[in-house]
């Protein structure tokens, strides 16, 4: 399906304030920039001498030849000293073109890098919110397409425009000292490129941007069309995510198309006022040779259209550029923009001080540590919500006025219908989001006045659907600790009951598990994720609906996994199979973001209210599938020991 999101560009003309940012990034290159800029203005002085030179060639043959055709002629000049300085010209180009090719790819390979280096730093920065209305692919390209054309952009650029600027004005100061007039003549094209060059500013950053635009949003409908193959092929959709993806290319064409054509007419009316010049340039100029009293050689003439033609080319060159940077305009906003983001729920400047007091603290072996911190790596006894209310959306609560005190080795449960907002009290719990009313303390203070880096590596979050990285079982299990050696990660995995079915591969733990884990069975992903959980050791468990997606077998060892690591652990667990949370402390009902029932499984049963009838509803479901599939029931009428247990609580 085609997506459509908000873009975060805003800009509707040239922003010379994003480009001091973009340029501000290249301040550890400083050096080469320097080398780049001060070989710029050799190449320039070099340009701007073989002109010159090549004019005094040509004199000096001229002046040789009429001398020897003259019975008195006088000594002609050498040219030797000019093939001489000619050569040595030629040289020093050389020798600094061959620099600074290497000193350009040195500063466009370290933008590129620090670029995307900060890019990812912020987006690892970044709520939840922030990813809830941009596609995957719509980010990918801004890491990727958009800090590569700005990384290459910048150090050539930069070059360009000093030899660009020094060739102009070298061009300009040598043709005034030749001819003032045919000077003049040259320059008479400036003022209709410059009203050129502001008409086609405005049409290529529109069209540019839009070109940019539309390639984040087709990288993105690329992406979802990717992760979602299995549901595209098993709907037959081919056909329509084909016409769905190409109408996003042809809107990318249209406007691509637009781009380069304004482009191809932009350069050749450049092209075209500077050979105007020239023409005028060498008219005038024939003339003055011409006129044996206007003492204006051949040589001259020559070394001026040299002038001529050259003062065309730096133009041409910078208005070449001036198209790129019209073009990546749009990049320079979309990263500078990604950049700037400030993450909205982040550590207040107190708690920063606070916790690099305890880290200089600690690092200096001190038996205290400031007041700020006391308590931060203390293990965590009650969490308390204190009217707690919470939106994604304005005006449109999903919890309300949500109260609640769990005290450390209870283990919760939230049962609810689909959007009750269960997940969301233990989003909030996790500080994935933060309560626009409300308050939510740890031991007595509030959550926002302690680490949020604390506060996340202290849970382990199971959810409904696991997401394992490509590599091994072994690195996806250590990727709860890093410092965790091979003997705790197997001791995780026996605690979870997935050492059995790892060692059964013939890898063992060095089975590769594929992209998101898509060579394992769903339940042999939760069971890993679960001993990713286990082996960060949290002191608080969050079980989102973990064993939904599962078969009864492998449910059964999950919830016996589970029930061994929430022992003398504060956990939250959301059930869609309520027969999994019936051992819970504390079950809490939630209807439309309210706290409708909560205690026992016991004492809910017996009050006969929403939970009664969710149970009850529930468990004569089970059973008639299992009645359905044929197997036996127990002299309670239940199918199997589960329902079994269940009926004298259903009697009660």
């Amino acid at each position: 399906m085609s997506q459509h999101f908000e873009d975060d560009d805003q800009f509707t003309q040239w922003n010379i304030g994003v480009w001091k940012r973009i340029v501000a990034h290249t301040r550890p290159y400083r050096r080469e920039l320097f080398g780049l800029g001060a070989l710029g203005m050799v190449v320039a002085a070099a340009e701007v001498a073989f002109p010159y030179l090549t004019g005094r060639m040509v004199d000096t043959a001229l002046a040789t030849q009429n001398a020897n055709a003259a019975a008195d002629g006088a000594a002609p000049g050498s040219l030797t000293p000019l093939f001489i300085l000619y050569g040595i010209a030629i040289l020093v180009f050389a020798t600094c073109v061959a620099i600074f090719i290497r000193l350009a790819g040195r500063v466009a390979t370290g933008v590129a890098y620090d670029l995307r280096t900060k890019s990812f730093s912020r987006l690892q920065e970044l709520e939840f919110q922030y990813y809830d209305t941009r596609p995957v692919g719509w980010l990918v390209s801004r890491v990727t397409s958009d800090c590569q054309k700005l990384s290459s952009l910048i150090p050539w650029f930069a070059l360009d425009l000093c030899w660009g600027t020094c060739v102009m004005i070298g061009i300009i100061s040598m043709m005034f000292w030749l001819s003032w007039q045919l000077a003049i003549a040259v320059l008479i094209i400036v003022p209709p490129l410059v009203l050129v060059s502001l008409y086609f500013q405005r049409k290529l950053l529109g069209s540019s941007r839009l070109m940019r635009r539309t390639n984040s949003q087709l990288t993105a409908d690329f992406n979802e069309c990717l992760t979602g193959v299995r549901t595209t092929k098993i709907l037959t959709r081919e056909e329509a995510s084909l016409a769905e993806f190409q109408q996003d290319s042809a809107t990318m064409y249209r406007w691509s198309l637009r781009n380069a054509l304004q482009s191809a007419v932009y350069l050749p009316m450049v092209i075209l006022l500077g050979s105007v010049g020239v023409g005028l340039s060498l008219w005038r100029g024939g003339l003055l040779t011409l006129d044996d009293n206007a003492g204006f050689t051949l040589g001259t003439l020559i070394a001026f259209m040299q002038y001529a033609t050259l003062f065309h080319l730096p133009i041409e060159e910078l208005s070449r550029w001036f198209t790129m940077i019209q073009s990546a305009q749009a990049a320079a906003e979309r990263v500078q923009g990604l950049i700037d983001t400030e993450p909205k729920i982040r550590d207040s400047a107190s708690v920063e001080a606070a916790t690099a007091a305890h880290a200089a603290a600690v690092a200096a072996g001190a038996s205290t540590v400031c007041r700020a911190m006391d308590g931060m790596s203390a293990h965590i006894e009650q969490v308390e919500f204190r009217n707690v209310t919470f939106w994604y959306k304005e005006g449109e609560p999903v919890l309300r006025d949500f109260s609640l005190t769990v005290r450390a080795g209870q283990t919760v449960a939230l049962v609810g219908a689909t959007g009750s907002g269960k997940s969301t009290i233990v989003s909030l719990l996790a500080r994935f989001y933060e309560p626009q009313e409300g308050e939510i303390l740890i031991d007595g203070i509030e959550y926002r006045n302690r680490s949020l880096h604390w506060l996340q590596s202290n849970l382990g979050v199971v959810l409904q659907t696991p997401h394992l990285f490509s590599g091994t079982i072994r690195e996806n299990i250590r990727y709860g600790r890093l410092s965790a050696t091979d003997e705790q990660i197997i001791e995780a995995a026996r605690l979870v009951n997935a050492h059995e079915f790892i060692v059964e591969h013939d890898k063992g733990y060095d089975t590769e598990v594929g992209e998101g884990g898509a060579r394992l069975s769903t339940g042999q992903r939760q069971l890993i994720s679960l001993a990713r959980a286990v082996l960060a050791d949290p002191q608080i468990f969050i079980m989102d609906e973990a064993t939904s997606s599962v078969d009864t077998e492998t449910e059964s060892k999950i919830q016996k996994a589970v029930d061994t690591v929430l022992k003398d652990r504060m956990a939250f667990v959301i059930a869609h199979r309520l027969s999994t949370i019936r051992s819970a402390d504390l079950i809490l009902v939630i209807d439309q973001g309210r706290l409708v029932e909560q205690g026992d499984h016991h004492e809910l049963l017996r009050l006969r209210g929403t939970y009664y009838r969710l149970y009850t509803r529930q468990f004569a479901h089970d059973r008639a599938t299992r009645l359905l599939a044929g197997t036996p029931t127990s002299a309670t009428g239940a199918a199997g020991p589960e329902a079994a247990a269940a009926a004298p609580a259903l009697a009660e």
